[in-house]
Parts: C-alpha cells; structure tokens; sequence
C-alpha cells in the first residue's frame, strides 16, 4: 500500500488507467495519500445527464453546478469546494463507453483529459482510474 500510496503522488505518472489493484487498496492508498476519492458507478448510466449527474453527485458540486458538458469540466478543475493534495475518480462498472454513445464518449474522455493535464499544471495529481 505505501508503494501504491507514492505512486499516486507522483504527478507525472497521473493519468487514465485501468485499476491495477484490488478496490480497498486503492481506497486505503487514496486516503493515505491525503487524496479525495470520487466513487461514480457507470452501471446506473443511461445517457449523459445520468453521467454528468452521477459524477456531479461523486464530486459533491456547489449548488451552481449547471449539468452539462461545460459544467463538468469547470468543475473538475476547480474543487475550490474538495481541497486535497490530489484526486482520484474511479469510475466501476464500465463497460467500455462509460454508458454512452460515440460522441458523448469522446467528450467525456476529452474532458477527462484536460482536467489531468490542468492539475499537473497546479501540480497536483488526479488520477482516473476504470474498474
């Protein structure tokens, strides 16, 4: 777990990836990282307000949160409101589209993206991992 724990620290190596671990040595090394985990499961997903939402409902949004694309990646690189040294959003029970179609796919993982790249500019990790 300490090594896991490292890792997740280091800023280089955040990125997306498919869970490597089992899920509670994730959670024990996220916690002792000083992380905030954001649990979504993608089995409830429908289409993608039922995305947005859920990931909305994970990251425990401000009231202001407006449920759509822009939203989501304001969001995901402010959490002004989830002060952390890094963050980790596991996303279970995907079935590789994350429940969407082909372009609401790409978007999201566009989104994802740019929230990893723009942390590592604050040097700070977020980690996406699949489970």
């Amino acid at each position: 777990m300490d090594n896991l724990s490292l890792r997740l620290k280091d800023v280089r190596e955040a990125g997306i990836y498919r869970l490597g671990c089992r899920l509670d040595e994730l959670c024990a090394a996220v916690a002792e990282a000083g992380f905030v985990l954001f649990d979504v499961d993608l089995d409830v997903i429908e289409d993608k307000e039922k995305f947005i939402a859920v990931i909305a409902q994970a990251a425990r949004v401000p009231d202001w949160f407006g449920n759509n694309w822009d939203a989501l990646a304001d969001t995901l690189s402010d959490l002004s409101w989830q002060p952390a040294c890094g963050y980790v959003l596991l996303l279970r029970n995907d079935n590789g589209t994350l429940g969407l179609v082909a372009e609401d796919y790409n978007m999201a993982m566009g989104i994802f993206a740019d929230t990893i790249v723009f942390w590592k500019s604050q040097n700070k990790p977020f980690w996406i991992f699949f489970c």
